[in-house]
Protein backbone atom coordinates (compact mmCIF):
# COMPACT_ATOMS: atom_id res chain seq x y z
CA UNK A 1 0.00 0.00 0.00
CA UNK A 2 3.00 2.65 0.78
CA UNK A 3 4.12 2.47 -2.73
CA UNK A 4 1.11 3.92 -3.99
CA UNK A 5 0.85 7.38 -4.87
CA UNK A 6 -1.59 10.56 -4.07
CA UNK A 7 -2.97 9.40 -7.10
CA UNK A 8 -4.57 6.49 -5.17
CA UNK A 9 -4.84 7.97 -2.29
CA UNK A 10 -8.42 7.60 -0.71
CA UNK A 11 -10.23 8.47 2.45
CA UNK A 12 -10.71 5.96 5.14
CA UNK A 13 -11.04 8.16 8.40
CA UNK A 14 -12.03 11.34 9.24
CA UNK A 15 -8.50 12.15 10.52
CA UNK A 16 -5.20 13.24 8.02
CA UNK A 17 -1.71 12.80 9.53
CA UNK A 18 1.38 13.39 7.17
CA UNK A 19 4.65 12.70 9.06
CA UNK A 20 8.14 13.74 8.15
CA UNK A 21 10.70 11.35 7.59
CA UNK A 22 14.33 12.69 7.65
CA UNK A 23 15.10 14.04 11.35
CA UNK A 24 11.55 13.65 12.48
CA UNK A 25 10.54 9.76 12.14
CA UNK A 26 14.15 8.54 11.18
CA UNK A 27 17.78 9.60 12.82
CA UNK A 28 19.06 10.15 9.08
CA UNK A 29 19.42 14.05 8.76
CA UNK A 30 23.14 13.95 10.16
CA UNK A 31 24.29 11.09 8.25
CA UNK A 32 23.16 12.10 4.95
CA UNK A 33 24.13 16.03 4.95
CA UNK A 34 27.37 15.24 6.78
CA UNK A 35 28.53 11.94 4.74
CA UNK A 36 26.93 12.15 1.37
CA UNK A 37 25.22 15.45 0.78
CA UNK A 38 28.32 17.87 1.52
CA UNK A 39 31.51 15.99 0.92
CA UNK A 40 29.65 15.45 -3.22
CA UNK A 41 29.41 19.65 -2.37
CA UNK A 42 32.23 20.07 -1.99
CA UNK A 43 33.56 18.05 -4.88
CA UNK A 44 31.02 18.76 -7.44
CA UNK A 45 31.19 22.72 -6.59
CA UNK A 46 34.90 23.26 -6.25
CA UNK A 47 35.11 24.33 -3.03
CA UNK A 48 38.04 22.22 -1.75
CA UNK A 49 40.24 25.61 -0.90
CA UNK A 50 37.08 26.30 1.40
CA UNK A 51 35.87 23.34 2.27
CA UNK A 52 35.48 23.97 5.88
CA UNK A 53 33.43 26.85 5.38
CA UNK A 54 31.44 25.17 2.62
CA UNK A 55 30.82 22.71 5.55
CA UNK A 56 30.33 24.90 7.90
CA UNK A 57 27.63 26.79 5.95
CA UNK A 58 25.67 23.68 4.51
CA UNK A 59 25.32 22.20 8.26
CA UNK A 60 23.84 25.57 9.39
CA UNK A 61 21.27 25.72 6.60
CA UNK A 62 20.46 22.12 6.16
CA UNK A 63 20.75 21.00 10.36
CA UNK A 64 21.17 23.55 12.71
CA UNK A 65 18.92 26.46 11.25
CA UNK A 66 15.50 27.68 10.45
CA UNK A 67 16.30 26.18 6.94
CA UNK A 68 16.36 22.69 8.23
CA UNK A 69 14.72 20.02 6.39
CA UNK A 70 14.23 22.56 3.50
CA UNK A 71 14.82 21.08 -0.25
CA UNK A 72 18.26 20.15 -1.03
CA UNK A 73 18.61 23.07 -3.97
CA UNK A 74 17.62 26.01 -2.24
CA UNK A 75 19.15 25.03 1.20
CA UNK A 76 22.77 24.66 -0.70
CA UNK A 77 22.55 27.67 -2.83
CA UNK A 78 21.46 29.62 0.47
CA UNK A 79 25.06 28.10 1.95
CA UNK A 80 26.99 29.18 -1.10
CA UNK A 81 25.19 32.61 -0.68
CA UNK A 82 26.39 32.11 2.88
CA UNK A 83 30.28 31.29 1.60
CA UNK A 84 30.02 34.58 -0.71
CA UNK A 85 29.28 36.82 2.51
CA UNK A 86 32.00 35.17 5.10
CA UNK A 87 35.30 37.11 5.55
CA UNK A 88 37.28 34.05 5.55
CA UNK A 89 36.27 32.74 2.56
CA UNK A 90 36.61 36.22 0.73
CA UNK A 91 40.41 36.59 2.04
CA UNK A 92 41.10 32.70 0.25
CA UNK A 93 39.82 34.67 -2.93
CA UNK A 94 37.85 31.59 -4.22
CA UNK A 95 35.64 31.87 -7.08
CA UNK A 96 32.54 30.02 -5.76
CA UNK A 97 30.06 29.02 -8.42
CA UNK A 98 26.97 31.05 -9.20
CA UNK A 99 24.54 28.44 -10.68
CA UNK A 100 22.42 31.37 -12.10
CA UNK A 101 20.44 28.61 -14.19
CA UNK A 102 19.66 26.25 -11.13
CA UNK A 103 18.44 29.59 -9.32
CA UNK A 104 15.87 30.47 -12.46
CA UNK A 105 15.10 26.82 -12.08
CA UNK A 106 14.46 26.37 -8.58
CA UNK A 107 12.18 29.39 -9.06
CA UNK A 108 9.56 27.84 -11.87
CA UNK A 109 9.70 24.60 -10.92
CA UNK A 110 7.23 23.33 -7.72
CA UNK A 111 8.90 19.40 -8.19
CA UNK A 112 12.59 19.97 -7.37
CA UNK A 113 14.11 16.84 -7.63
CA UNK A 114 16.83 15.10 -9.13
CA UNK A 115 14.73 13.09 -11.60
CA UNK A 116 13.00 16.98 -13.35
CA UNK A 117 16.66 18.32 -12.69
CA UNK A 118 18.27 15.70 -14.95
CA UNK A 119 15.95 16.30 -18.31
CA UNK A 120 15.61 20.02 -17.97
CA UNK A 121 19.58 20.21 -17.89
CA UNK A 122 19.54 17.31 -20.83
CA UNK A 123 16.90 19.68 -22.79
CA UNK A 124 18.60 23.78 -22.02
CA UNK A 125 21.99 22.21 -22.39
CA UNK A 126 23.04 24.69 -19.25
CA UNK A 127 25.46 24.17 -17.38
CA UNK A 128 24.77 25.27 -14.26
CA UNK A 129 21.64 22.40 -14.40
CA UNK A 130 24.47 20.03 -15.55
CA UNK A 131 26.55 20.44 -12.71
CA UNK A 132 24.28 20.75 -10.33
CA UNK A 133 22.44 17.56 -11.67
CA UNK A 134 26.02 16.06 -11.34
CA UNK A 135 25.97 16.90 -7.96
CA UNK A 136 22.63 15.38 -7.20
CA UNK A 137 22.78 12.12 -8.78
CA UNK A 138 26.17 11.56 -6.91
CA UNK A 139 24.03 12.78 -3.30
CA UNK A 140 21.17 9.75 -4.19
CA UNK A 141 24.14 7.41 -5.26
CA UNK A 142 25.73 8.14 -1.86
CA UNK A 143 22.66 7.80 0.11
CA UNK A 144 21.69 4.54 -1.37
CA UNK A 145 24.74 3.06 -0.48
CA UNK A 146 25.48 4.84 3.15
CA UNK A 147 22.30 4.80 4.36
CA UNK A 148 21.19 1.70 6.12
CA UNK A 149 20.67 -0.07 9.24
CA UNK A 150 19.31 3.50 10.06
CA UNK A 151 16.25 2.90 12.49
CA UNK A 152 13.05 4.69 13.16
CA UNK A 153 13.55 6.98 16.64
CA UNK A 154 11.91 4.82 19.75
CA UNK A 155 8.74 5.92 19.95
CA UNK A 156 8.01 5.88 16.25
CA UNK A 157 6.12 2.72 15.48
CA UNK A 158 4.45 2.83 18.46
CA UNK A 159 2.69 6.39 17.55
CA UNK A 160 2.43 5.10 14.26
CA UNK A 161 -0.14 2.19 15.50
CA UNK A 162 -2.13 4.77 17.65
CA UNK A 163 -2.15 6.78 14.87
CA UNK A 164 -3.43 4.74 12.51
CA UNK A 165 -6.33 3.32 14.40
CA UNK A 166 -8.04 6.70 14.13
CA UNK A 167 -6.21 8.73 10.85
CA UNK A 168 -5.08 7.77 7.22
CA UNK A 169 -1.42 8.48 7.23
CA UNK A 170 1.08 9.59 4.57
CA UNK A 171 4.45 10.17 4.63
CA UNK A 172 5.06 13.72 3.55
CA UNK A 173 8.45 14.22 2.84
CA UNK A 174 11.55 16.26 0.61
CA UNK A 175 13.61 13.42 0.40
CA UNK A 176 13.06 11.33 -3.28
CA UNK A 177 10.40 8.28 -3.52
CA UNK A 178 12.59 5.43 -3.68
CA UNK A 179 14.75 6.47 -0.82
CA UNK A 180 11.71 6.84 1.46
CA UNK A 181 10.51 3.89 0.32
CA UNK A 182 13.42 1.67 0.57
CA UNK A 183 14.04 3.35 4.36
CA UNK A 184 10.29 2.33 5.79
CA UNK A 185 9.85 -0.76 3.89
CA UNK A 186 13.54 -2.14 5.50
CA UNK A 187 11.88 -1.28 8.92
CA UNK A 188 8.63 -2.39 8.60
CA UNK A 189 7.19 0.59 8.91
CA UNK A 190 5.38 1.47 5.51
CA UNK A 191 2.49 -1.04 6.46
CA UNK A 192 1.19 1.75 8.65
CA UNK A 193 1.30 4.41 5.92
CA UNK A 194 -1.11 4.82 3.02
CA UNK A 195 1.12 6.18 0.48
CA UNK A 196 4.52 7.71 0.61
CA UNK A 197 4.48 11.63 -0.89
CA UNK A 198 8.27 12.60 -1.40
CA UNK A 199 10.39 14.97 -3.35
CA UNK A 200 8.52 13.46 -7.12
CA UNK A 201 5.04 13.75 -5.81
CA UNK A 202 5.64 17.77 -4.97
CA UNK A 203 6.05 20.12 -1.81
CA UNK A 204 4.75 19.34 1.20
CA UNK A 205 2.26 22.30 0.90
CA UNK A 206 1.19 20.51 -2.31
CA UNK A 207 0.92 17.18 -1.05
CA UNK A 208 -1.09 17.66 2.01
CA UNK A 209 -3.35 20.05 -0.06
CA UNK A 210 -4.32 16.83 -3.08
CA UNK A 211 -5.13 14.56 0.52
CA UNK A 212 -7.01 17.57 1.82
CA UNK A 213 -9.26 17.95 -0.88
CA UNK A 214 -10.93 14.57 -0.14
CA UNK A 215 -12.26 16.44 2.53
CA UNK A 216 -11.07 16.86 5.73
CA UNK A 217 -11.75 19.39 8.36
CA UNK A 218 -8.89 21.31 8.77
CA UNK A 219 -8.51 21.26 12.73
CA UNK A 220 -8.91 17.25 11.79
CA UNK A 221 -5.02 17.27 9.77
CA UNK A 222 -2.19 16.93 11.31
CA UNK A 223 1.72 17.44 10.17
CA UNK A 224 4.55 16.38 12.24
CA UNK A 225 7.99 17.35 11.69
CA UNK A 226 11.45 18.46 12.58
CA UNK A 227 11.67 21.62 10.84
CA UNK A 228 9.96 25.47 10.13
CA UNK A 229 9.43 24.15 6.45
CA UNK A 230 6.76 21.26 7.82
CA UNK A 231 5.33 24.00 10.29
CA UNK A 232 5.06 26.08 7.20
CA UNK A 233 3.20 23.81 4.85
CA UNK A 234 0.78 22.54 7.93
CA UNK A 235 0.21 26.63 7.91
CA UNK A 236 -0.06 26.56 4.12
CA UNK A 237 -3.34 24.30 4.31
CA UNK A 238 -4.93 25.21 7.36
CA UNK A 239 -3.41 22.51 9.38
CA UNK A 240 -2.18 21.86 12.83
CA UNK A 241 1.43 21.21 13.62
CA UNK A 242 3.51 18.95 15.52
CA UNK A 243 7.06 19.70 16.26
CA UNK A 244 9.67 16.82 16.79
CA UNK A 245 12.47 18.98 18.03
CA UNK A 246 16.04 19.01 16.99
CA UNK A 247 18.30 16.92 19.64
CA UNK A 248 15.38 16.25 21.94
CA UNK A 249 13.37 13.78 19.38
CA UNK A 250 12.89 10.71 21.87
CA UNK A 251 11.57 13.02 24.22
CA UNK A 252 9.03 14.92 21.49
CA UNK A 253 7.46 11.15 20.45
CA UNK A 254 7.53 10.52 24.02
CA UNK A 255 5.31 13.66 24.45
CA UNK A 256 3.37 12.43 20.96
CA UNK A 257 2.34 8.95 22.33
CA UNK A 258 1.69 10.46 25.96
CA UNK A 259 -0.40 13.18 25.60
CA UNK A 260 -0.49 15.19 21.86
CA UNK A 261 -1.70 12.40 19.78
CA UNK A 262 -4.75 11.95 22.43
CA UNK A 263 -5.51 15.76 22.05
CA UNK A 264 -5.26 15.84 18.67
CA UNK A 265 -8.46 13.14 18.45
CA UNK A 266 -9.67 14.88 21.00
CA UNK A 267 -10.12 18.32 19.52
CA UNK A 268 -8.01 19.92 22.64
CA UNK A 269 -4.90 20.29 20.36
CA UNK A 270 -5.18 23.56 18.43
CA UNK A 271 -4.64 26.50 20.73
CA UNK A 272 -2.82 27.16 23.52
CA UNK A 273 -1.28 23.95 23.90
CA UNK A 274 0.18 23.86 20.02
CA UNK A 275 1.29 27.63 21.08
CA UNK A 276 2.92 25.85 23.68
CA UNK A 277 4.60 23.34 21.58
CA UNK A 278 5.40 25.38 18.69
CA UNK A 279 6.99 28.27 20.97
CA UNK A 280 9.55 25.59 22.61
CA UNK A 281 10.40 24.59 19.01
CA UNK A 282 11.63 27.85 17.75
CA UNK A 283 14.20 27.85 20.09
CA UNK A 284 16.23 25.68 18.87
CA UNK A 285 16.64 26.52 15.31
CA UNK A 286 18.64 30.42 14.94
CA UNK A 287 17.88 32.25 11.98
CA UNK A 288 21.39 33.52 11.45
CA UNK A 289 25.01 32.01 11.31
CA UNK A 290 27.15 32.49 14.34
CA UNK A 291 30.05 33.92 11.91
Amino acid sequence: MSQLGLDKFAKNHDFLIGIDSDGCAFDSMEIKHKECFIPNFIKHMGLQPVSKYAREAAEFTNLYSKTRGANRFPAYLLALDLMEKRAEVIARGVKLPKLQGLRDWVKRETKLGTKTLGPEAEKTGDSDLKQAYAWSKAVDDSVNDMVHDVPPFPGVEDALKKMQAKADLIVCSATPNGALQKEWAEHGIDKYVQCIAGQETGSKKESLNACKKFGYSPEKILMIGDAPGDQSAALAVGALFYPINPGHEEASWERFNQEACDKFFNGTFAGAYQEKLIKEFEKYLPEHPSW
